[in-house]
This record gives C-alpha cells, structure tokens and sequence, in this order.
C-alpha cells in the first residue's frame, strides 16, 4: 500500500466515527485532512507531528482562510490526531502538549500560533496557580473563613483570582503595599466596571488584614461608585401572556431533526422556569429522582444558597412533566434515578448549563423576542422576574394582601431572606392598575371614615 493511500484509508476510517448532518461535510474535512497530512508528512506508525509543523499549517492557512475558519478547521485536526494516537498511529498529539501548558481551551491556543509574537500570546495563556502571588496566602484563607461561615463566595473568589492573577503578572510590584497594588491594578483597565471590582477586592482583602491585625483598617465602601455600573445593567423584563404563548409555540416547532425529543424538552425546561421560578442552574441539576408525579412535587438540591427545597406543582406543570417524561422514556433516555432530567438525545448526556442556555436564547430569538443577533433584549432569568411579577398580580386580583406572601414566596424562590425577593418586584402598568384597584376598594372606607375623599 503507498503512502499516499495509507493516508486515505486513515482519514476515512476516522470519518466513519464521526456524525455529520449533511452528507457533503464528510467530503470537504476529508479533504481538509488529507491536506493536513500531505503538507506536514504522513503520519505512519510510530511517527509524531510536531508543534512547528502544526504552527506552519496553521500559519499558511491563515494566508488564506479566515481566523474563524482556521480556529474550526483546527478543531477538526485535533480530533483526527487525538483518534490517530488512540490507535498508535502517532505517538504525540501536538495540541495535547500545548493543553497541558496552555489550557483546555483549543481556539485561544490556535489564536495564539497565527499571531504576530507567538511567544508573548502564548505566555498570557499560560495558567497561573491559584492564589500563587505574594498575597494569595492571605486571600486564600479569607475565602476558605468565608466558606466556612456557610457563604458559597464563588463570585467574591473569582474577583479575587483575578487580582492575584494580575499580581502574578507583575512580579515587580512585590512588596508594595496592598492599597497601592489596587490602584495600580484599576489603572490597568479604567472602567467603571473595574472601579467597583477593585475597589470591592480591596474591601475584601482590608478584611482579611484586620483578622491578622485588629489595627489594620479596613477599607470603606462609597456606594454611589455603583451608580454607573447599574445604569449599564439592563433592567428585568417581565413578559406578557402573549408573549409567553409566543415563547412557548416557539420551543414546542424548535427545529432538530437529530433530536426529535429537543422541542419538548425546552417546551417543558421553559414551563419550569416560569411555573415554578426555577433558574436555569437548578434546572439542569434536576434528576429523575427529584419529581414526584405522584405528589406533584419536585425537589431543587444544593441550590445558589446551600439550600434545598421542595416545591409544589400546578397541575398544568405537572401534565408537561408527564408528558415529557413518557417522550423521554420512547426516545431511550436512561431510566436510573441519578440520570439527568433533561437528557440531550443528540449527545447522550444530559443538557449542560451553557448548551442549554444557548438553546433557550435561540428560541427566544425565534419567539421574536430578541435580535437574531446580539445581546440585547430579554433574558431567560427575566422568566423568573416574570413569575414573581405575574404571582404579585394575580395576589392583587384574589383580593389577597401580597405583602403577608413575600416570606413564602422567597421561600419557594429559594432567596436567603426576604430583601433577595425584593429585586424582583418590578412595577409593570398591569401590577399598578391592580394595586391601584384595590387601593380603590379598600382605602375608600378608611378615607370616608376620616373625612377624607378619594
């Protein structure tokens, strides 16, 4: 067999493991990676491919295609080497050597060969440890004291490891004390996003100093430095009942047509996160364990706050459930209790929290909801703000106070206290009409009583 057909045979061998949705895609990576072969060398048994000779491809097809399509037609490459290592037809894989320095992700690493100095956009890849400056001591115990108190202080942690990571970077700046450290590091990106976060970091670590020494002071907090910050931030968005068919419609006619069970299943993900307030976290952490038809309840285990709770359905929530539940079972999701509730047929897994999230964005943008491209317009988490603003109505509607609900309604929320349930009462034309109203009704009375009017 020559060379040049032993290069065929491997190439269409490792195209028949993989699945394609159209027929000619086959054809084109086939002929990507015949290229690939010819212009590094073919791979025989017991040869390797170099990172030079991956940078060399990867540079001269910059020349001609595309970053993007570089940055894909990589990714194509790395599966082909990783499939020709798991059969001993290579003995290294060059992009699982630069993983193993550079990160997991393969993009920026493909980025960074095609660029101008290599070296240097290689380094800034390059992972730090955790908390490993001269002050990542300090900070690591702060967070772990934090975690201990109960806080899961993942938000706090992650500004925290960005200073350190800048710190890192800066080996110079050792030694200096830490208020100047935070104004440097603000300088380095002049925002106003960057204000609050450093000078949050700087509270943080003003903490942690006094814990060591009663007489270190700790740093104050000037809340209107917040106040830009929270005019770039969008304003929850409370949908309308048309609205809400519309995004419904929408999932129930989502198209794919190698996962038949897909529309469903956002159909029923999109029923939970109205009916039930439940954010989209919660969602993908659900198990078949945790409904119970039967009770017509569903438990959330380990949520934003440490807590689980038990939730009771409306009938209709429950009907989706079953009726979900039956497609899941004639489409052969797995039967065990621990197995996702919503199993991604096409992959075989349950649904991740960013792949469903992007799924969910996508329907809103076929609900005409959203721009197809973009972020602006509403949110899925504004489905959550909707429940609470569509309860609150509702309440008005029963002649029912709302204000004596808050507690159990931050409790089925799964908020810490009252004041986290607040942020979602957002004042819509519908809910001052029938608060209005019933000021209306209940207030005439009281005010007739005084001598007042109404």
């Amino acid at each position: 067999m020559t060379r040049s057909s032993s290069a065929d045979t491997s190439v269409a061998r490792f195209l028949r493991t993989q699945r394609f949705r159209h027929r000619e895609t086959s054809r084109i990576y086939g002929h990507i990676l015949r290229a690939f072969q010819s212009s590094v060398g073919e791979c025989s048994t017991g040869a390797s491919v170099s990172i030079s000779n991956l940078q060399e491809w990867l540079r001269e097809k910059r020349q001609i295609w595309p970053l993007h399509m570089v940055c894909h037609r990589a990714r194509l490459v790395e599966r082909f080497l990783e499939w020709s290592q798991a059969l001993g037809v290579i003995y290294t894989n060059p992009f699982a050597e630069l993983h193993r320095h550079y990160g997991p992700r393969t993009t920026p690493i493909v980025r960074a060969l095609v660029s101008d100095d290599v070296e240097a956009a290689l380094r800034a890849l390059r992972p730090v440890p955790r908390f490993g400056s001269f002050l990542g001591k300090v900070m690591a115990e702060h967070v772990e004291l934090m975690r201990s108190l109960g806080y899961r202080y993942d938000v706090n942690e992650g500004m925290l490891l960005r200073f350190d990571r800048f710190l890192q970077n800066r080996a110079e700046l050792a030694g200096t004390p830490w208020n100047q450290l935070i104004e440097v590091w603000t300088q380095s990106d002049p925002s106003p996003n960057r204000l609050c976060e450093a000078k949050r970091v700087g509270q943080l670590i003003s903490k942690a100093m006094h814990r060591l020494d009663p007489a270190a002071t700790i740093l104050p907090m000037n809340i209107e430095m917040f106040h830009p910050v929270r005019r770039e931030q969008r304003r929850p968005y409370v949908y309308s009942d048309e609205e809400m068919q519309r995004l419904l419609k929408a999932a129930l006619a989502f198209p794919s047509p190698k996962a038949p069970l897909r529309p469903l299943s956002l159909f029923t993900v999109m029923v939970l996160a109205y009916c039930a307030g439940l954010r989209v976290g919660e969602i993908v952490g659900l198990t078949l364990a945790d409904v119970n038809l039967q009770d017509g309840t569903i438990e959330i285990r380990e949520t934003k706050f440490f807590k689980d709770r038990r939730l009771p359905l409306a009938a209709g929530v429950i009907v989706a459930l079953k009726n979900y539940l039956v497609a899941r079972e004639q489409a052969g999701g797995p039967t065990s209790s621990d197995s996702g509730l919503f199993w991604n047929q096409k992959f075989g897994r349950r649904y991740s929290y960013s792949g469903l999230r992007i799924l969910l964005v996508e329907v809103l943008r076929r609900a005409g909801l959203k721009p197809t491209t973009g972020r602006i317009g509403p949110r899925i988490h504004d489905l959550r703000h909707t429940m609470v603003g569509h309860r609150m109505r509702e309440w008005y509607r029963e002649g029912i106070n709302p204000q004596s609900k808050l507690p159990y309604l931050a409790t089925y929320l799964g908020h810490k206290d009252i004041t986290s349930t607040l942020v979602y009462l957002n004042i819509t034309p519908e809910l001052l009409h029938e608060a209005s109203e019933r000021f209306r009704k209940n207030g005439a009375a009281i005010l007739q009583k005084t001598g007042g009017s109404l």
